[in-house]
């Protein structure tokens, strides 16, 4: 199966000058940081949640809600701005959620979030970029 083209396109090389370690783990190496650690997870005021790898707009902050998880977590994205595949790693079966501009692994989908939606976008923090407006 030929691997998916995105607009944003780096080489490994590249990727590991324009992010820090923690973030080349989870957006290239689809790592997932420690529950708790990222100050995201506490971001309040009105603004945009972007990609740390190519600064798409992800999710907005009226679409965030505290799910007790200990990661940002969201009902909606962006129209548009991600993807889906299916993630079979740790012996489990999960539905990934990444950039649709670069391809980075942000984190996970689940079908237990609040209306209208009901759908928990469960994100690492280091994914991502915080603009207030």
């Amino acid at each position: 199966m030929e691997e998916k083209r995105f607009p944003v396109t780096h080489s490994d090389e590249e990727w590991r000058k324009l992010l820090t370690p923690e973030q080349y783990d989870i957006l290239r190496g689809h790592g997932t940081e420690r529950p708790g650690t990222c100050a995201l997870n506490y971001e309040k005021p009105s603004g945009t949640f972007s990609c740390a790898g190519c600064g798409q707009e992800l999710f907005a902050s009226k679409k965030k809600f505290e799910s007790g998880t200990g990661w940002p977590s969201f009902n909606d994205p962006v129209a548009g701005a991600v993807e889906t595949t299916s993630d079979r790693s740790y012996g489990m079966v999960r539905t990934e959620v990444h950039c649709s501009r670069c391809g980075s692994h942000l984190g996970h989908v689940f079908e237990d979030g609040p209306p209208p939606t009901h759908l928990r976008y469960c994100i690492n923090g280091v994914a991502m970029n915080f603009k207030p407006e």
